[in-house]
């Protein structure tokens, strides 16, 4: 019972491996090993000696630490761009609307929630932002696809946008935490990329 776990709708959890005693030779990269199980409808194990089920995953792929670490760079930089559009378009969509005094003194009585929630709203982003979330997906798609080199970069975005997607993408990228990733859309194309 100490070992059962359950997931109430689909999720993937990440984690990662750095081995501290298999030393790379010299004529190889170091490796970290990506460590992944997801599951494609809600489940809940019990006993897991005797589970089994048809909606359960789980798989490994070796990546390189150097990509990894650009990867995660990189998408940390997308994160702060993401942020940056979506500032830009609140600030100008809350000037084109005059507020009255009475809407004002309304938004004042509004109480912040306990616990900050992540934006979850699709983002419009414009050329520069759009061109750089293909070059990072593209990158991603390359390090967790099963064959690589058959991997081409991408032509369009495939999944919808939001700040909460890219700063899961940026977390699952940390080789110190893992993560879990329940949005529908980004759930989709990750694990797309393990088949």
């Amino acid at each position: 019972e100490s070992r059962a776990a359950n997931a109430s709708k689909k999720e993937i959890n990440i984690q990662w491996y750095i081995p501290s005693l298999a030393k790379p030779s010299h004529h190889t990269e170091t490796k970290v090993l990506l460590l992944y199980a997801y599951n494609t409808k809600p489940v809940k194990i019990s006993n897991i000696k005797i589970f089994s089920s048809m909606s359960v995953f789980s798989g490994h792929l070796w990546i390189p630490l150097a990509r990894m670490i650009s990867l995660r760079e990189k998408l940390s930089n997308l994160k702060q761009q993401v942020e940056m559009v979506m500032q830009s378009s609140k600030s100008l969509s809350s000037a084109s609307e005059p507020t009255s005094f009475l809407e004002q003194s309304e938004t004042l009585k509004i109480i912040p929630s306990k616990k900050p929630q992540m934006n979850v709203a699709k983002v419009h982003l414009d050329e520069k932002t759009e061109e750089m979330a293909k070059r990072c997906l593209s990158e991603v798609k390359a390090l967790l696809s099963v064959v690589p080199a058959l991997s081409s970069p991408l032509t369009e975005i495939p999944f919808d946008v939001t700040l909460q997607s890219i700063a899961s993408l940026e977390e699952m990228f940390d080789p110190a935490n893992g993560c879990i990733i329940t949005e529908d859309s980004l759930f989709n194309w990750i694990i797309s990329l393990f088949h």
